[in-house]
């Protein structure tokens, strides 16, 4: 079990299992809540969405929020033994949309959240996407933007993290 006040990041590929290890993670605790970052854009996210919805554990009380993360987390202060974050990787995206070519209130952002999980009672695990060992994309300057602010936050996470756990093929790599 993570102790209380603790963050665990969990990072990886798509589909490596980083979610399912969060939630296997997050079995021991009683009070647990579930801050989701997926917004229903279109028909695909709608079905994600829905999926995650109906398979997540009942016990979750589930917090929709795409932009305001670190309020979010303010307002489960006393009543959370346990938040998991999923995720990063849409979070950014999301910021992104909100603050166009400006990285500094991303940045901002990202380092606002790595405070709060750093002063929060709670238990944390935080998911994310590994997206910097793939090809660099050099066609599109945005995907490249997308790509280095996530890194950045994933370091800036990962700095204030007590674990840090790599998912390759559903096995959990402990990095840290």
């Amino acid at each position: 079990m993570i102790r209380m006040g603790t963050i665990t990041l969990i990072t990886g590929g798509a589909r490596s299992g980083k979610s399912m290890q969060a939630l296997k993670l997050a079995l021991p605790y009683q009070r647990k809540f579930f801050v989701a970052t997926g917004q229903a854009l279109d028909d695909e996210m709608t079905a994600r969405i829905e999926f995650h919805r109906t398979t997540r554990p009942p016990d979750f009380q589930t917090v929709e929020e795409p932009i305001q993360v670190v309020a979010a987390l303010e307002k489960l202060d006393k009543n959370a033994d346990l938040v998991v974050l999923d995720c990063l990787t849409l979070w950014i995206s999301n910021l992104m949309q909100r603050h166009g070519m400006d990285d500094g209130p991303v940045l901002a952002e990202a380092d606002k959240l790595a405070a709060a999980l750093t002063h929060a009672p709670f238990a944390s695990i935080v998911v994310t996407d590994e997206v910097g060992s793939g090809i660099v994309p050099t066609d599109h300057a945005e995907s490249r933007r997308f790509r280095d602010l996530l890194g950045w936050t994933n370091q800036k996470i990962a700095a204030v993290a007590d674990d840090v756990i790599l998912m390759v093929a559903g096995y959990p790599l402990k990095l840290k």
